[in-house]
């Protein structure tokens, strides 16, 4: 007997680190409740010590004897590990009675953790290129606390933050999940994700080639003329030839006269040969000068 009480309460320093307080009431009663796992001791929190057995057996006055003992151990050390304050306000109380006034009077604290929780849950969104493993971890640390907290969610709901938490280079794997109808644990959908990260990246560069590439301008595209300048250069090139002085264009050199008499180059009319011999001939027979 007493090497069991020896060994009854071996992981107590877990409580004694961290002595209840108005600040950690969250983390104290895990602890606590850890504590008597390890020691069978957890049903003293789950009910209160019965009456004593009608029947006076003794089987029966045995079980109620230990159940006794055990409240008193637990309540002992539950005690023990409270800041002075708290001692001083649960000294005659039963453990059972301890939880549950304790609960009363932390009940806003851990509604406050609860919140804090389910808004880290929801705002929690994976950066495009970082580690898929990492995120879900970090996930599955908000789901399991609200778990803690007395609000487990069903495989479902923790699948669906989770997804929607993904970056957009994940679609297709989400598409695909949502057609099947799969309910995963989220253990389990943490493997399908870092097998479908390996391929991400494959996929991803095949997309860049082929909506990207290197651009290059294009030559009949409105804006560009056949040079490849813009249009509004070419239309301030020709705003300033506006502004310049048009020169009077000079008459052709001799070769590329053209008489109107005989219709050869090289001369005009009044050096036409043909032109001449008929002026001749009309001042000859009398028709000079009004044929000139």
């Amino acid at each position: 007997m007493s090497s069991e009480n020896n060994h009854s309460f071996a992981l107590k320093s877990i409580l004694e680190k961290e002595k209840l307080d108005n600040t950690n009431f969250i983390e104290w009663p895990r602890n606590l409740k850890i504590v008597l796992k390890f020691a069978k001791k957890l049903y003293i929190l789950e009910a209160p010590v019965p009456d004593q057995p009608e029947a006076n057996t003794a089987d029966a006055r045995k079980a109620w004897d230990k159940h006794n003992e055990d409240a008193v151990e637990v309540a002992c050390l539950m005690q023990a590990t409270m800041s002075p304050d708290l001692q001083k306000n649960m000294e005659d109380m039963a453990a059972f009675d301890m939880i549950e006034q304790l609960k009363g009077m932390f009940q806003k604290q851990a509604r406050q953790e609860r919140h804090d929780t389910m808004k880290q849950l929801i705002s929690c969104k994976m950066q495009e290129g970082s580690s898929v493993s990492a995120h879900v971890l970090k996930m599955k640390g908000y789901i399991d606390q609200m778990t803690k907290l007395g609000n487990p969610m069903q495989d479902e709901m923790a699948g669906d933050f989770i997804l929607n938490s993904l970056p957009s280079s994940y679609d297709q794997f989400v598409m695909n999940y949502n057609m099947n109808a799969w309910v995963k644990p989220v253990s389990e959908l943490h493997g399908m994700l870092k097998t479908a990260e390996m391929n991400i990246p494959k996929q991803n560069q095949v997309l860049m080639v082929r909506s990207g590439g290197v651009k290059k301008p294009n030559p009949k595209k409105r804006g560009y003329n056949s040079k490849g300048k813009n249009k509004v250069n070419v239309a301030v090139n020709r705003a300033t030839n506006n502004n310049k002085v048009v020169a009077k264009p000079k008459p052709p050199p001799p070769e590329e006269r053209q008489c109107f008499e005989c219709n050869k180059s090289g001369h005009w009319k009044r050096n036409c040969p043909e032109y001449l011999a008929k002026l001749r001939k009309m001042k000859a027979s009398g028709e000079g000068a009004s044929g000139a």
